[in-house]
């Protein structure tokens, strides 16, 4: 089992991206704007969202560490403490 920690800033930025993502597809898929605005603003946030996610995900993933079960925890401290 993998256990990463996330602190709340980087959660606050985890889902502000993702949002940004959502609302960018909702706009280009929406009628509230004309063509042409919902198309810029659309690519705008898709491609924020997309590019401010990938590095947010690398560091999230690249600090996922195993973690031990109970009995291996165990003999790690039983191995630590052996003469």
């Amino acid at each position: 089992m993998k256990e990463t920690r996330v602190t709340l800033p980087e959660l606050g930025l985890i889902a502000g991206t993702r949002g940004m993502l959502g609302a960018g597809i909702g706009l280009l898929l929406a009628d509230r704007l004309t063509a042409e605005q919902r198309k810029a603003v659309g690519w705008t946030l898709t491609l924020v969202g997309a590019l401010a996610t990938i590095p947010l995900a690398i560091g999230v993933l690249g600090a996922a560490r195993r973690v031990e079960e109970p009995e291996q925890q165990a003999l790690s401290r039983n191995a630590s403490h052996a003469y």
